[in-house]
């Protein structure tokens, strides 16, 4: 009875490369499309994420790895690090012209006088924390 269930049953099919091509595939189509499309003011805000988003991990990694003596300069430097990354995020979110409409009436000029308000209230928070 059992060798008449295993030889029914049908033979199992792998998807997995299917679904790493089409991941590639739209790899490939976000990186092509996002030299030609994307203004230089919001390639700057992604260099910049991406430099916070380095740091933040490098931090972290030294802490696990390493030391995390002093443990309240680790927390202040990666909630600035955090921090950062959130407001240049909004940032970015508020200066992109596709998305205009969830920035609501906001000019770029007064998104970025908020962002350096906003990282000027953060770093003093940073500096406050670290005693």
């Amino acid at each position: 009875m059992c060798a008449l269930l295993v030889s029914t049953m049908p033979p199992k099919v792998a998807k997995a490369p299917q679904r790493s091509a089409g991941a590639k595939a739209a790899l490939t189509r976000l990186i092509r499309s996002y030299g030609p499309e994307t203004p230089a003011r919001l390639k700057l805000i992604d260099a910049f994420l991406l430099f916070l988003f380095v740091t933040g991990v490098a931090q972290f990694v030294y802490c696990v790895l390493l030391s995390d003596y002093p443990f309240n300069a680790f927390v202040a430097g990666f909630a600035a690090t955090v921090g950062q990354f959130v407001l240049a995020m909004s940032l970015r979110i508020q200066t992109d012209p596709k998305q205009r409409s969830s920035a609501g009436d906001k000019t770029p000029e007064r998104a970025f006088a908020e962002f350096l308000f906003a990282s000027v209230v953060l770093h003093y928070f940073v500096v406050s924390f670290l005693g």
